[in-house]
């Protein structure tokens, strides 16, 4: 069984351009590089992963494409472009000559417009990713869901996958109106769901594996062993337990799905949502 950690971060740590990682988070206040996740990967039995933007620049994606060229086991990049641009096919094109670029994402959740992804030049960016093959990351806050499932109507056959199960608020055992809405996302066949960031959303020092198993119910449930995959979201997750304990509790949920199901959801999705053909 093949297996890819489908979310991971890469960077050399700038406390001004990252200030996102703020001091409860000083943990990984530090530069994080393949040399540091390749033996994790080992250990862990991981084959490959896709290295996604943590920082909204075109300098981070030419950063993110240099390690994938010289790192065989990082398979695929999700990087950023400015899908409002007036020149944003110019991108594209430019972008579709690295084999190792396989979609993009924005940082909605971080967006004072909670419904960015809505208006007419973010659609039209969203667009064009199509025809470029190119698959797009979610990457959204609860209350942005009900904008999503406007969102992904729109286009049915882009290839889209939310991260991170849209971050409920564990800690806050905040479920119902985060399933109903991520439930409704789910109904289109074009929408995928990373399994991944959980810990970050539940209490870092204090959590239980059954914290999580409601939510983990809802998304499997909703989104069936097809379209589910497993991300890390290292060295994110550091702050919350670490990679060990992170994927120590979605091993032990995903043992109750049958061998096929877990093939798919520890390898095969990844592999075929991003088309990791090296």
């Amino acid at each position: 069984m093949k297996k890819i950690d489908s979310h991971q971060h890469f960077w050399r740590f700038d406390p001004v351009r990252d200030s996102w990682i703020n001091e409860d988070m000083r943990i990984i206040q530090r530069d994080f590089l393949p040399e540091d996740l390749a033996p994790i990967l080992k250990e862990n039995k991981i084959d490959g992963c896709v290295a996604v933007q943590a920082d909204q620049s075109e300098a981070q994606n030419a950063f993110l494409l240099e390690l994938a060229a010289a790192n065989p086991f990082i398979k695929g990049v999700v990087g950023w472009v400015d899908l409002r641009a007036d020149n944003i096919k110019d991108s594209l094109d430019f972008y579709k000559g690295f084999d190792k670029m396989k979609g993009f994402r924005h940082v909605l959740q971080g967006e004072e417009d909670r419904s960015l992804m809505l208006k007419s030049e973010f659609k039209r960016g969203i667009s064009l990713l199509e025809d470029y093959e190119f698959t797009y990351d979610i990457l959204i806050y609860p209350d942005q869901l009900k904008y999503t499932e406007e969102f992904v109507k729109i286009f049915p056959h882009q290839r889209f996958v939310i991260d991170h199960i849209a971050k409920p608020n564990i800690k806050g055992k905040d479920l119902n109106e985060w399933a109903k809405d991520i439930r409704a996302v789910a109904r289109y066949s074009n929408v995928s769901c990373k399994v991944s960031g959980m810990v970050t959303e539940a209490d870092w020092q204090n959590w239980q594996a059954q914290d999580f198993g409601p939510y983990l119910d809802v998304v499997f449930e909703a989104f069936s062993a097809r379209r589910v995959m497993f991300g890390s979201d290292w060295p994110v997750c550091e702050v919350a337990g670490g990679y060990q304990k992170m994927i120590g509790l979605v091993q032990n949920y995903t043992s109750r799905l049958s061998t096929h199901e877990q093939q798919l959801f520890w390898g095969t999705n990844a592999i075929d949502f991003y088309n990791l053909t090296n």
